[in-house]
């Protein structure tokens, strides 16, 4: 019998609406409330200026380390602004505007990276789940968690994100593979930010693009341009809404880029040139969006300036609360809270034996005194 070629329908496409130049696809523009794109600008700057102050901390000593996010803002924040609050959002560690567009307190994200597990509670009425560090780890929770909606009968989505390294992982295929087969109501955002610490994506895979590998799951794949944020929004309102109907999954592939290091542990002029770094400066997606609301005419004058204050002062009041709020977490006796709903019966002992050891050794340090 002769080779026939299978046929293959689904196609890869390539998502742009505002380029770096401030060009604008009128055709494509999604239709965003002007309060939706205010919100939108104050968060991205949000993002930007409380990781310029966290790498200031962080190098005079007053967080750990952290995974800073400047220049990926619009990938995250357009991803998840479709999202209603009964949704539920999956992030890995480069996810700080998402986190803080869900609710998320500064504070808390400060008392995470100083080493606080009060730092990773989530409120009850957040439907968010907490950072994950393990590369790929939190993609087939993902999924488990819009399976779960699917069962329930609810029309709430999942959104999941990871970076390009994740999607070398088997966590990635796994989920995606599962998510297809039961149809479940979850989006597949990766930051594909080009270096996976100091891997590049070619080292990675052969693949032209990451969104194609949805093809082999049998759902929908589309690259966008991770900096643009409308074309983020208007591919994960797309998914979304796919996902709400019924109709299964969708992976969505950021072309983004790091400007900063993996981690404040990295040194990336290691591995990468200061000539690429710069020629992605030139695609800021804040400028970018700021160009555009100037040009939409969406705000007024002093708009700008007067969120750039108001910003600065929102940061050092977090930071000087959350500084006063970790005095008060030094209690051993934290660490048995956080972990089960009602604590196992041998959980429960060891927090009466560890409380009566805290109690005696309280008194000799007072009697010492």
């Amino acid at each position: 019998m002769p080779r026939e070629r299978v046929d293959q329908p689904e196609k890869i496409e390539y998502l742009s609406i505002l380029d770096e130049n401030g060009q604008l696809d009128s055709d494509l523009e999604p239709e965003i409330e002007t309060e939706v794109l205010t919100r939108l600008y104050r968060t991205m700057l949000l993002t930007r200026r409380f990781d310029e102050r966290m790498l200031n901390l962080q190098r005079q000593g007053r967080i750990g380390t952290f995974a800073p996010v400047t220049g990926q803002e619009a990938a995250h924040l357009g991803a998840v602004a479709p999202l209603r609050p009964s949704d539920w959002v999956v992030p890995a560690f480069r996810e700080t505007g998402a986190d803080l567009w869900r609710g998320r307190r500064l504070e808390s994200i400060l008392a995470y990276f100083n080493g606080y597990n009060e730092g990773g509670a989530i409120p009850a009425e957040l439907n968010n789940l907490p950072i994950s560090v393990p590369v790929g780890s939190q993609i087939p929770h993902a999924v488990g968690v819009a399976w779960g909606m699917k069962y329930r009968g609810t029309d709430d989505v999942t959104l999941v994100f990871f970076g390009d390294g994740a999607t070398s992982q088997g966590d990635f295929h796994e989920g995606l593979n599962f998510g297809a087969v039961f149809d479940a109501p979850v989006i597949f955002v990766c930051q594909n930010n080009q270096w996976a610490i100091s891997i590049p994506l070619s080292a990675q895979t052969r693949s032209r693009t990451l969104a194609q590998k949805a093809l082999a799951y049998g759902m929908p794949g589309i690259q966008v341009d991770g900096n643009d944020i409308l074309a983020v929004y208007a591919a994960s309102a797309e998914a979304v809404a796919r996902a709400r109907a019924g109709r299964g999954p969708t992976l969505i592939e950021c072309v983004t880029y790091r400007l900063s290091m993996h981690t404040t542990a990295d040194d990336p002029s290691r591995y990468r040139s200061e000539e690429d770094v710069e020629a992605w400066k030139k695609r800021d997606p804040l400028l970018r969006f700021k160009r555009y609301l100037e040009q939409k005419k969406a705000v007024s004058r002093g708009f700008f300036d007067e969120v750039e204050t108001a910003i600065q002062d929102e940061i050092q009041a977090a930071v000087d609360r959350a500084e006063a709020e970790m005095k008060k977490m030094d209690d051993p006796m934290l660490m048995f809270d956080h972990l089960y709903a009602e604590l196992p019966p041998y959980l429960s002992a060891q927090k009466k034996a560890f409380s009566r050891w805290v109690d005696r050794d309280s008194g000799r340090e007072e009697d010492r005194g």
